[in-house]
């Protein structure tokens, strides 16, 4: 591994390639529009599939014709470069995934009549075990806020509604007045990708 194998320096090295050509930007701009339009991706599903689309075509510059006509070639000569250079596993799966979704809208469009993704492997990623706490670390959590104070007392509700209902911490902040349905007793939650599911 390269001595560019730490996140700040991993950024350093992307600042140092060369500007995101027009071409490229349009063809990534038309992708993401399209994505956005049709499976509804949440903002940070799409920011990230513009960075990893932007870092591949700033890393190619043009060549060939760019993110338009890169080859497998072309695509293993990137993943080989930023292997090099320490990306995790984990983000070069992101970047499959961003790869795949990109290729496969450029086909549907007739941009593309082969899909240069489609036989590259996915890196093998460790299996993380959520991590559960405690019945007393649960207790300690939501005995935290102080409920003598209105402000306290809105932490200790949103902590007990968090932890009974299952929900993330985006999906809880997230939340409005109007999603809660006291008749029935459930939660109109919002997830990732703008999915509704009602929670008792």
């Amino acid at each position: 591994m390269s001595d560019t194998s730490t996140p700040a320096l991993r950024r350093q090295l992307v600042q140092h390639l060369p500007p995101l050509r027009d071409d490229d930007n349009a063809l990534i701009q038309r992708f993401l529009d399209a994505i956005w339009a049709e499976q509804g991706l949440a903002q940070a599903s799409l920011d990230s599939y513009r960075r990893d689309l932007e870092g591949l075509a700033r890393w190619r510059d043009g060549a060939g014709g760019g993110l338009a006509t890169i080859d497998r070639a072309g695509l293993f000569d990137y993943l080989a470069w930023r292997t090099r250079h320490g990306w995790s596993p984990r983000s070069t799966a992101r970047l499959l995934s961003a790869l795949r979704a990109f290729f496969a809208d450029a086909l549907r469009r007739g941009q593309r009549s082969d899909d240069p993704s489609v036989l590259l492997d996915p890196p093998r990623l460790p299996r993380l075990l959520p991590k559960a706490l405690a019945e007393s670390q649960i207790e300690a959590l939501l005995d935290a806020p102080d409920i003598d104070t209105p402000i306290g007392l809105r932490d200790r509700a949103m902590l007990e509604l968090m932890y009974a209902a299952g929900l993330r911490v985006s999906e809880l902040v997230q939340l409005p007045a109007n999603a809660v349905n006291l008749r029935q007793g459930v939660l109109r939650v919002t997830g990732k990708g703008s999915k509704e599911r009602l929670v008792p």
